[in-house]
């Protein structure tokens, strides 16, 4: 499979269409038709959907909708490989790419990017947000360089960095709804009321163990990737979220509450990576940073 393909394929799926991705790509039709049947030759399976005599649009199977995916990664992956290698190994320069949920916790990579400025300022950095598997699974493919992420770390496969401060568990809600008036919420007080969860916390996790009692007892109404949409749901009066603290402004005069669970329920937080990564000469630089902010004392 040659990279040279992928991107022929890329641009077929992003086009939905061989003559137009031929002339994005400044190729004839059939150069493009042919690779691609030598790449569903080579992968054994029906990459497009063909369109019937007078359409042109192509469609992707769902083998195609995999590739697509996967595609990108291995070009993303080979782009970011060569421009650390084109780098000049005197020069702390390049691109950091670094996942992490919807957490304050971020804010270590904002001051240690901050206090590498002025001494490398050809630092670039990428922020991706997603949940913890998302951020797992980039990291695997080498398409992260940190993470931030919750909950415990296989030593065996990352390294990891103990961030010393904790998230703490609590339930998003508006001002006027009934739970509001409580200083702290507890197991019970959830039990029969409409629940907004977070997708991973939602199968199985601290958070489940904390309510005490069966999840199919929960009416959990929906489930949310990013915490924000929630809080539009809770806004509306859907129902209350179970998140975590610090993530949705509550002060002045915003319609929406925190809440945190009794018993307290904490979360903590690593800064991983790859265990045998051969980092570049700029993911050396900031983790040097990184790890000088964690042992430095608090002010």
């Amino acid at each position: 499979m040659e990279l040279r393909t992928l991107q022929y394929f890329l641009a077929v799926a992003r086009e939905q269409s061989i003559s137009s991705a031929a002339q994005s790509l400044h190729l004839s039709q059939p150069t493009i038709s042919i690779q691609l049947k030598s790449l569903e030759q080579e992968l054994g399976c029906q990459l497009l959907v063909r369109g019937t005599k007078g359409s042109r649009k192509v469609t992707l199977t769902e083998e195609g909708m995999l590739l697509r995916k996967r595609a990108q990664e291995i070009l993303d992956l080979v782009h970011k490989t060569e421009l650390e290698i084109e780098l000049s190994a005197d020069t702390v320069a390049g691109d950091l790419y670094i996942g992490a949920g919807e957490t304050e916790l971020v804010r270590i990579v904002a001051r240690a990017a901050r206090a590498l400025l002025d001494t490398c300022p050809d630092l670039h950095y990428h922020l991706f947000s997603g949940n913890a598997f998302s951020v797992w699974e980039k990291l695997d493919g080498g398409l992260l360089d940190f993470g931030i992420v919750y909950g415990a770390v296989d030593s065996a496969r990352y390294n990891a960095l103990r961030l010393p401060v904790f998230d703490t568990w609590g339930v998003l809600m508006r001002k006027d709804a009934p739970l509001a008036r409580k200083e702290q919420i507890t197991p019970e007080d959830l039990y029969g009321v409409p629940l907004i969860l977070s997708e991973q916390e939602s199968q199985s996790s601290d958070l489940v163990r904390w309510f005490q009692c069966d999840p199919a007892r929960l009416q959990v109404i929906a489930t949310y990737n990013l915490i924000f949409n929630a809080s539009l749901l809770v806004d509306e009066g859907l129902g209350y979220a179970v998140t975590l603290d610090k993530l949705i402004n509550t002060t002045g005069e915003s319609p929406l509450c925190f809440r945190p669970l009794f018993p307290r329920l904490e979360a903590p937080a690593h800064f991983v990576w790859k265990k045998y990564q051969v980092l570049s000469k700029a993911g050396e630089r900031f983790l040097q940073q990184v790890r000088a902010l964690l042992a430095a004392p608090a002010p």
